[in-house]
């Protein structure tokens, strides 16, 4: 019995180890930048068609006698038929195949399959479609006619099939025959662009009644905004302006309350403003008014404003647009009183109108509603209805008194034991400067210290009192300032600022102290910093190295050391014995910034990186009194490792983070694993002797 292999010869060959073939590796694809002449797909195959060999290209039949043809037929019919009974429901192979015998011009064979392709699929208007088409096209009238009829009757809702039928009787010139087309189409009352399509064709041949007719007919199956309108302007166009007019009032008689009233009429005054009929315009608007509702009246609003402009007087407009914007805002703001946004916009529409009692009473109205709780999150929207009335009364009003009850009034209000407004305080103030009161100006900056201090009211109560040049009430209100904020770095260092502009260095200096003594700053590398540039600017390097050293007992910060470095080294003078103990007083501090990273922070490796690289910048800015090399050996090696992370709903993953072996490391490890292997050698020696 044979094996498999000496069945398929080529198994055995094969599966044999010394002729295995190696396929070759995907060749990657390196230059992956578009070359600089782009060709298309259809290009490529264009060109293999061009250059294919003559001997390898498909033959051409040629047909030379009726045996042959009826072979070619019989053949192709074969074909057809085959694949019709494989697919009988695809459409695509039905349509090729009678357009194939219409090719033969055998029209008669052509109808047969259209035929059997409708028994399959009368509902699909692409076979109808085509099929018309094909009759139309070899001018068979008749029997497009009946395929038309046919394709009408049993698929009406299918719009294109009219457009074609009534587009072919059209272009054959039989007009009573489309007509009558159309209306079997609008037995079956269809869209609205099928009645306009009747419209046009009846206006195309001026049978003005009969289109009038059709819109009558058309408005009563769709009693729609937009057919009403098209309806107008068709009258209005054949200059028929009292049934135009008829027409819109019939419409507004039955669409009143309708979604889309507002479009019909601003069509409606639109017309009559056309027909210069202003005052039936005006009526048509002040009805709309009246009757549609305020969120769906924008349009109506804006025409009737523009219509008011070009044919009324201001009056009009105000009785008109104010008033109904006036009960739409009393509307609103009766439902939400608290709704300050709606008192905003009503106050602007009044003033905008300039009746002064009306502007008092919305703003005292408004003003009333005081906000329930007291939060300041509440009052905050609330507080500007004060602001805008005080502004109010001081410009346009023009009236001090009542500008100045106010402010009385409205700091009498709000809750200063909770929450105050340093706004509120500052503009009491500043209204009382511009009315050159200086004294009701300090006195309202005063009770605002007392009562509700806030960082705002110091500041610009000490500014005002600067420009004044009142340099002792400059400094009781930064003591009070820091009375009541002790931590406030900003108030220490301004202060210390205005004893330094008045060339007062001990007591500037006297502040600094103060300053840097409290328990509690929050910010007081500002403060430092400050205190260290003054001494600085003043000369006096020796108070200014003891200040450093007094900040490092504080905080051993990266940045504080690399400042005390570079003020060491910015201390230079003309003497190169002065600029070496310079640089030296700044090696100086490195090497003690480097002794305690290395020594008491161990961990901080990046900030000890860091120094070296500052240390290293430093030494080549000396230029030729610089030492690099002093640096280069203790700068350390960077090396990338992984850490893993865990986070709380994935399982731990792993990040990348850099590490960095100083010199002075490296030794130790090599010596710990130089102990390590020793000890293990001693180990295997001791066992060994044992045995």
């Amino acid at each position: 019995m044979s094996s498999a292999k000496d069945a398929d010869p080529t198994l055995g060959y094969l599966t044999r180890k010394d002729t295995e073939v190696k396929l070759p590796r995907p060749t990657r694809v390196k230059n992956k930048t578009p070359a600089p002449v782009q060709i298309t797909a259809e290009q490529i195959l264009r060109e293999a068609r061009e250059r294919q060999e003559a001997e390898i290209r498909p033959p051409k039949q040629k047909i030379t006698d009726h045996t042959e043809l009826a072979e070619y037929r019989l053949r192709k019919r074969k074909e057809f038929e085959d694949l019709i009974r494989r697919v009988r429901w695809n459409t695509s192979v039905w349509i090729k195949y009678a357009q194939w015998e219409e090719s033969q011009k055998d029209f008669n064979r052509a109808r047969s399959v259209w035929e059997r392709a409708l028994e399959v699929d009368y509902k699909n208007h692409t076979l109808w479609l085509k099929y018309a088409e094909v009759e139309m096209k070899n001018k068979f009238i008749n029997h497009a006619r009946n395929v038309w009829d046919r394709a009408v009757t049993l698929l009406p809702r299918v719009d294109q099939l009219w457009y074609k039928y009534i587009h072919m009787e059209e272009m054959l010139g039989n007009v009573a025959g489309a007509r009558q087309i159309f209306e079997r189409w609008m037995s079956w009352m269809p869209d609205q662009q099928g009645w306009l399509s009747y419209i046009k064709f009846e206006l195309r041949y001026n049978e003005i009644e009969r289109a009038r007719g059709i819109f009558e007919r058309f408005l009563q199956c769709h009693p729609k905004v937009g057919g009403w309108i098209r309806f107008a302007k068709f009258e209005m166009k054949n200059g028929e302006v009292a049934k135009a007019r008829n027409v819109y009032e019939r419409a507004v008689e039955k669409l009143a309350d309708d979604e889309e009233a507002e479009q019909l009429f601003v069509a409606f005054a639109e017309f009559e403003e056309r027909c210069k009929e202003t005052e039936r315009a005006r009526c048509i608007y002040k009805f709309a008014l009246d009757h549609i509702p305020k969120g769906r009246a924008e349009d109506l609003y804006r025409k009737f404003v523009a219509f008011e402009k070009q044919y009324g007087d201001r009056e009009g407009i105000e009785d008109a647009i104010v008033g109904k914007r006036r009960f739409q805002y009393e509307d609103e703001v009766r439902k939400n009183p608290l709704n300050y946004d709606c008192w905003f916009d009503y106050i602007r529409l009044e003033e905008s109108v300039g009746n002064k009692a009306r502007i008092r009473e919305v703003y005292e109205r408004a003003i009333a509603n005081i906000p329930p709780a007291e939060e300041k999150r509440y009052w905050q929207r609330y507080i500007y209805l004060w602001i805008n009335y005080a502004l109010y009364e001081e410009l346009d009003a023009v009236d001090n008194e009542r500008t100045r009850d106010v402010y009385r009034e409205c700091l009498k209000l709000i809750p200063h034991q909770k929450f105050s407004f340093a706004k509120i305080w500052l503009l009491a103030a500043q209204f009382e400067i511009r009315q050159l009161d200086l004294t009701a100006a300090r006195k309202i900056l005063g009770n605002a210290i007392g009562i509700a201090p806030k960082d705002k009211i110091f500041k610009k109560y000490i500014e005002i009192e600067l420009h004044l040049g009142n340099i002792d009430r400059c400094r009781k209100l930064y003591e009070k300032y820091l009375e009541w904020s002790p931590e406030n770095c900003y108030a220490w260092s301004k202060y210390a600022e205005l004893e330094i502009s008045l060339s007062e260095t001990d007591r500037a200096r006297s502040i600094f102290e103060l300053a840097i003594a409290q328990p509690a700053l929050d910010m007081p590398e500002r403060l430092w910093k400050a205190y260290i540039d003054f001494e600085i600017s003043e000369g006096e390097f020796e108070r200014t190295r003891a200040l450093y050293e007094r900040l490092l007992d504080r905080t051993k910060h990266l940045k504080v050391w690399t400042s005390y470095a570079k003020f060491e080294a910015s201390a230079m003078g003309e003497d190169v014995e002065q600029k070496m103990q310079c640089i030296q007083n700044a090696r100086r501090v490195f090497e003690k910034a480097l002794t305690y990273f290395r020594s008491s922070a161990p961990e901080l490796k990046e900030e000890r990186a860091m120094l070296l690289e500052e240390w290293l910048n430093m030494e080549v800015s000396f230029g030729e009194l610089g030492d690099v090399s002093l640096v280069n050996s203790k700068l350390p090696k960077k090396l990338k490792k992984r850490r893993p992370i865990v986070t709380e709903d994935g399982p731990p993953g792993y990040e990348e983070y850099i590490d960095y072996i100083f010199p002075d490391e490296a030794q130790t490890t090599n010596l710990r694993l130089l102990e390590a292997a020793y000890q293990w050698k001693k180990k295997q020696k001791l066992s060994s002797g044992d045995e």
